[in-house]
């Protein structure tokens, strides 16, 4: 959906831009631009729910984020105009062709906007018993799990079964995932061993990468996905074997088509300091974006943008690469 990004004097982002792939693996060192560019498209969905600004932020130097789409929006464009003092982005402007048929364009998109998420998952959230409540959306930590499946179970029981399936096959030690209903209408989540049916572990005594494979099974398999889906570090907590699975279950997201499915892609922004997840992308360097910063300054590369990246991969692996700072975007020294 959102084609490219480019910022000026937004942080440390001084003046660069990103081009956005349906999927994108964000990497580099603390500082250098990755959670600034997830916070650009957060604002960009707050500012969306307003009435965009008459004019055009100001050309006068200060902070501004500029965005460009995608077919079939590529006719429109959307500009963040921000307050250098606590570079806060406060003003939308929107461009779009004329008359109704531009208006009800730009309405379209901005739906699709404001379905925008961002996700960083603590697992001490997502192990708490939640109420069941009409609003069955996981949260940004994670929270709100139980509610999701319990909802899922009752009103989904399709979506509920796939996704218990594919946990099932990817974490084989266990038998059952379930869901209890408890007083006042709280539910708590956990599972059932395979060889010990009989005990019920609650959600508190699952290891933090349990935890986080379900949220991003919940993400992969919700039935209406939001446009664009954000993900600080989607490898926390997860062995190392186990990132070719967590890469695929993302895959669904933005590549439904390959599963046979006929939803809408989702674009996938998620970032990441393992050479481990890296090594995933070997054959996609196109969705790899490599975070650098020099000084204060901080930039973004597409790594298949890179004239010498494939002579690169035929020596060592990406991670290797990257690792030991050949790719740059890695700590300075």
């Amino acid at each position: 959906m959102i084609a490219a990004v480019q910022f000026r004097n937004f942080k440390a982002l001084r003046s660069t831009g990103v081009k956005l792939a349906p999927f994108n693996l964000v990497l580099g060192p603390n500082g250098s631009g990755k959670t600034s560019l997830i916070q650009a498209l957060l604002r960009l969905r707050s500012l969306a729910a307003l009435p965009p600004a008459a004019e055009p932020p100001a050309a006068n130097g200060g902070p501004r984020i500029d965005f460009a789409f995608a077919a079939p929006y590529q006719d429109i464009g959307v500009s963040l105009g921000c307050n250098p003092d606590e570079m806060v982005c406060n003003v939308l402007s929107v461009s779009h062709p004329p008359g109704p048929a531009g208006a009800a364009h730009w309405e379209d998109l901005r739906t699709k906007i404001r379905s925008i998420r961002a996700y960083l998952f603590d697992h001490y959230a997502m192990a708490v018993p939640a109420k069941l409540s009409d609003s069955a959306e996981l949260a940004s930590n994670g929270g709100n799990l139980a509610v999701v499946l319990a909802t899922w179970r009752e009103k989904q029981p399709e979506a509920f079964a796939a996704l218990q399936a594919e946990f099932l096959r990817l974490m084989p030690e266990f038998g059952a995932l379930e869901v209890r209903t408890g007083p006042g209408g709280t539910v708590e989540l956990g599972t059932r061993l395979k060889t010990n049916g009989h005990n019920f572990i609650t959600a508190d005594n699952l290891s933090q990468g349990t935890l986080y494979l379900l949220a991003l099974l919940v993400l992969a398999f919700t039935p209406a996905p939001p446009a664009v889906v954000c993900i600080e570090e989607a490898d926390r907590g997860m062995h190392p074997r186990s990132l070719r699975e967590v890469r695929d279950t993302l895959y669904r997201l933005s590549y439904p088509q390959d599963l046979g499915m006929t939803r809408t892609p989702v674009q996938v922004i998620t970032t990441t300091h393992s050479p481990y997840l890296l090594d995933q992308f070997r054959e996609q360097p196109q969705e790899v974006i490599l975070a650098s910063k020099q000084g204060q300054a901080a930039t973004f590369e597409r790594l298949s943008d890179r004239a010498d990246i494939l002579e690169l991969m035929k020596e060592a692996h990406l991670g290797d690469l990257w690792y030991t700072g050949i790719l740059g975007g890695v700590p300075g020294e």
